[in-house]
């Protein structure tokens, strides 16, 4: 195996173990911050981290596609995810964004970067039954109400994938997601103005602390780990590694 591609596999599977504590970090931050400003917050804090990481490439990055492609890929995504575990439970989050890779797989098939034999289309098929049976059963303090607003920002995130290798190519991994972070909290603040009004204080220290993980260690860093694992290897590939996610999510919720 090639050196750059073991590196990417290794960015890919620490990105997808650090997503997986995402989901109860959140749960724990939404006691403080609602669902929009909580992605302001996260994107807001982490973009010029990865700006300074990758400030040799920010000018081949900033760009109205990139911001347009982070505003949709990055903030619609977290604002319905953090929404959708606001009225779900964490394991229950966790488990319908184990969609992810399947749902990648089959964008990816669909716009004509991979070849699907058809066990394989059966694999996904059962997958996807599973994960709905599970999300619509209910109970444990789950809804389907918060379950269809984290399968919808499930679907988003899954071609935001297929397509972010495209948007990558030849550019700074750091610099682009730094470029598209700045994009998610620009569409973030309005939906977070108009749901919640101007945000208070903390009332408690965890939610506080919870929130610091959140937006100095789990956005910056898997974010960036996935991009340059993501620019390496094909996407399908690279949506396997979310498989991580649901795993460590339910097993740390």
């Amino acid at each position: 195996m090639k050196t750059s591609n073991r590196s990417a596999l290794i960015a890919l599977a620490a990105a997808g173990t650090l997503w997986g504590l995402n989901v109860p970090l959140t749960k724990l931050a939404l006691g403080w911050l609602g669902p929009g400003w909580l992605t302001v917050a996260r994107f807001l804090v982490a973009a010029p981290v990865l700006a300074l990481a990758g400030r040799r490439g920010l000018r081949a990055a900033l760009s109205p596609r990139m911001l347009a492609s982070g505003a949709i890929g990055f903030g619609v995504v977290i604002v319905l995810q953090n929404a959708g575990i606001e009225h779900t439970s964490v394991s229950h989050a966790a488990m319908i964004v184990g969609a992810i890779p399947v749902l990648v797989a089959l964008i990816s098939a669909g716009l004509g970067e991979t070849v699907t034999r058809p066990l394989t289309w059966a694999g996904y098929t059962v997958a996807l039954i599973g994960i709905a049976f599970v999300a619509g059963a209910g109970g444990g303090g789950a809804s389907s109400h918060g379950d269809l607003l984290v399968l919808g920002s499930s679907v988003l995130s899954a071609a935001f994938i297929a397509i972010q290798p495209r948007l990558l190519a030849d550019r700074d991994a750091a610099a682009v997601t730094a470029v598209q972070f700045a994009g998610g909290a620009l569409v973030a603040i309005p939906f977070a103005l108009l749901s919640a009004g101007i945000p208070h204080g903390p009332t408690a220290a965890v939610p506080a602390v919870a929130l610091a993980a959140l937006a100095l260690a789990g956005t910056p860093l898997p974010f960036w780990l996935f991009a340059f694992g993501q620019a390496r290897v094909p996407a399908e590939l690279a949506g396997a590694f979310l498989n991580l996610e649901p795993v460590v999510g339910a097993a740390a919720g």
